[in-house]
């Protein structure tokens, strides 16, 4: 038994090493940075976004007591129909 764990531990060690000495591999230089066409295709996509964003409703208009207990009840109703 005290065997079996001294080579277990050996091992984890071992492992330990030999994934520590393991060199990072980075792309090097012109290799990690966009290309031209990449970057204007990120900045059309960036102001893309932007620009939906003002066609979006501002705020969620405020709901009625009738509507929020009325969605309240669908909620129940609809999650006692998952439990079944």
């Amino acid at each position: 038994m005290m065997r079996l764990l001294l080579v277990l531990l050996a091992n984890a060690v071992l492992a330990t090493g030999m994934a520590a000495a393991q060199p990072g591999k980075r792309p090097e230089g012109k290799a990690r940075q966009m290309s031209q066409e990449e970057r204007q295709r990120m900045r059309e996509d960036l102001r893309d976004a932007y620009r939906s964003r003002s066609e979006r409703p501002q705020k969620m208009r405020q709901l009625s007591p009738e509507e929020r207990g009325k969605l309240r009840r669908d909620i129940e109703d609809a999650n006692k129909n998952l439990k079944r």
